[in-house]
């Protein structure tokens, strides 16, 4: 995983990428070591945080290894991407990312993915694959989620970036700081999140994700069930209890 650092420290794992002078492409191989280092992340590790080495946060896909190959390559390299996508919703523990310069196409499409984003104030957005004639179809499921139809297709249609500042205010992304604040800003919404039972929050964004394409009445169905399992889980008894006592709850977990 030469183009990936992972280091540990407490309750957070953070994964950067670390390819600045192809501002950290997302190349069939580095999206597959991403997998392998989100599946692999201690079970001890409340919080993952996505972040970038280098001048960009992400450019989107490698296009150096997309000119001329067979179709099996094109059909295995989004299946990765998709892949990858749906493995952050699936690790149990929220990801947040860190953003920095630009996040176009696949790059964007990772922001959009994370759970949660924070960005640098002078940070841009974009899917300007039309522009290359090669329509940013994938990306558009996530930000599309994000931020409604009428803005996706405005930033799909156009190619055009967007500012972290709207991207803020279109859903996008949680927050846009100044850069000098990014840390500090991570680390704060690192604090609010880590202090909480780390199996309750892996039912919750589990939860959440399953009911986001149901319709209202499945939505409850599931969410229901989730709420009456949930209820009788240890950490659950204790954080009521704990309340109930006005005392700080210990989790198990």
């Amino acid at each position: 995983m030469s183009d990936l650092i992972i280091d540990t420290k407490g309750p957070v794992t953070t994964i950067t990428l670390d390819r600045p002078r192809r501002r950290n492409a997302l190349s069939a191989e580095l999206m597959r070591d991403l997998i392998d280092s989100l599946r692999t992340v201690p079970e001890s590790s409340r919080v993952i945080v996505l972040a970038a080495n280098g001048p960009a946060f992400s450019a989107g896909h490698d296009l150096g290894e997309m000119i001329d190959r067979d179709p099996a390559f094109y059909a295995e390299l989004f299946d990765v991407c998709t892949v990858l996508m749906e493995t952050i919703h699936r690790v149990p523990q929220p990801v947040i990312a860190r953003v920095h310069g630009i996040a176009t196409a696949a790059g964007c499409q990772l922001v959009a993915s994370c759970d949660l984003a924070v960005a640098a104030e002078d940070a841009s957005f974009g899917t300007p694959g039309v522009k290359i004639g090669l329509f940013c179809s994938t990306p558009m499921v996530p930000i599309s989620r994000a931020v409604g139809r009428k803005r996706a297709m405005q930033m799909l249609l156009t190619g055009e970036t967007i500012s972290a500042a709207t991207a803020a205010e279109w859903g996008l992304i949680n927050q846009a700081v100044p850069a000098a604040e990014l840390d500090d800003a991570i680390e704060t919404l690192v604090g609010r999140i880590a202090r909480f039972s780390r199996t309750v929050i892996g039912i919750g964004k589990e939860a959440f994700y399953s009911q986001m394409e149901l319709d209202e009445h499945r939505a409850y169905d599931l969410t229901k069930a989730v709420m009456a399992s949930n209820a009788r889980l240890s950490d659950a008894q204790e954080g009521m209890s704990a309340f109930l006592e006005k005392r700080t709850p210990e989790w198990r977990r």
